[in-house]
């Protein structure tokens, strides 16, 4: 479906005085996508192509532009229901899951380690067993991925990884759909990680030479990534002529790239290292001087809750910060997911140039 340019022009809102959503999604080609995810899991994007993770960012911007700016009433879950399983609390996974797979007409149904004790007085494989016959499909957000690869194996429907130890997927959508809006393409980009070697970095890793994107990752002594990721995602970067930088200087990541990106230096269950990891970390804020050294159009990225030792003010609250519509994103995002997963629907909107 071809869209007329001038209603996508009137109807556009520019937020933070960013790039429009038209301006950039509005300018691929109008071609359908072989790619068929109904029925998979979202453990990790390890497990998808390119263009699979592609098609959920497209998925994501014809969802919103419909939704949002259109006011559109797109029934496409109704009928099904979501098991949302959560160990750890969150602000915004549950609120995005859970007013995004309800805006598509379905239930999600929220569990607390109060509702459900995963593993503890029902093992992994029963409750796998259990919510398929309940659910159509289950976030999970835990501590361990080993969980999630229980789930998976055990469950008869879709499990998506609301958050691991290992990975955080579906904050990685959201990532990319917001640089995609503001950039307007996500090829040649330079993505400058200045924090922990955790969860988000892995997901990255995982992902980012797939779109043609370069990666400069500083992480403290000690609190490197996974060397069985940093090897896999060696061999993404060769495969697809990115450049991979893994240092431990906060400046040397940051040099000419075009998204400074940090995190939360002490996730959850990480309290007890509270003071040994505010010390490693010494150095590792994101200020202007970071920026400095950074490419002339850079922006910056966290998804939240983020303290002031990792971003000062002046960068966290500045118009190069996109960290608020990235933290809408995980709306839009989440819901290309479940959409994906869960029905034949096909993006309307022309696909964007990634």
């Amino acid at each position: 479906m071809l869209f007329n340019l001038r209603i996508l022009l009137n109807n556009a809102t520019l937020r933070n005085g960013h790039n429009s959503m038209v301006r950039n999604f509005g300018c691929g080609q109008p071609l359908r996508t072989q790619v068929q995810l109904k029925g998979r899991d979202l453990l990790t994007l390890k497990n998808f192509t390119g263009e699979e993770i592609k098609y959920m960012l497209w998925l994501s911007a014809d969802l919103k532009y419909r939704i949002k700016q259109k006011g559109e009433y797109l029934p496409l879950l109704q009928g099904k229901s979501l098991g949302m399983i959560f160990e750890k609390r969150s602000t915004r996974t549950r609120m995005s899951t859970e007013t995004g797979f309800a805006l598509l007409g379905g239930h999600p149904c929220f569990l607390t380690t109060q509702d459900i004790h995963l593993g503890v007085n029902e093992s992994l494989t029963d409750t796998a067993r259990v919510l398929s016959s309940m659910t159509d499909a289950v976030l999970a957000r835990v501590y361990k991925q080993s969980d999630l690869d229980i789930l998976a194996k055990e469950a008869s429907i879709p499990i998506v990884n609301g958050l691991s130890d290992l990975y955080h997927p579906i904050q990685i959508l959201a990532d990319y759909l917001t640089l995609q809006e503001h950039y307007g393409s996500l090829k040649g980009l330079t993505l400058s990680w200045i924090g922990d070697g955790n969860n988000i970095l892995h997901s990255i890793m995982m992902s980012a030479a797939k779109f043609g994107m370069h990666l400069q990752a500083a992480t403290p002594k000690g609190y490197e990534p996974e060397p069985s990721i940093v090897k896999l995602a060696e061999q993404y970067a060769q495969e697809n002529g990115t450049k991979l930088l893994m240092t431990n200087d906060p400046l040397e990541a940051a040099r000419g790239g075009n998204v400074l990106i940090t995190d939360t230096w002490i996730s959850m269950g990480q309290e007890e290292e509270k003071k040994k990891r505010l010390q490693a970390f010494q150095g590792y804020q994101v200020t202007m001087k970071t920026a400095k050294v950074a490419a002339p159009d850079w922006t910056f990225l966290h998804c939240l809750p983020r303290k002031p030792e990792e971003v000062n003010d002046e960068v966290f609250y500045s118009p190069r910060s996109l960290v608020f519509p990235e933290a809408e994103n995980r709306k839009w995002t989440i819901m290309a997911v479940m959409v994906s997963l869960l029905t034949d629907y096909s993006p309307t909107l022309q696909k964007p140039k990634f």
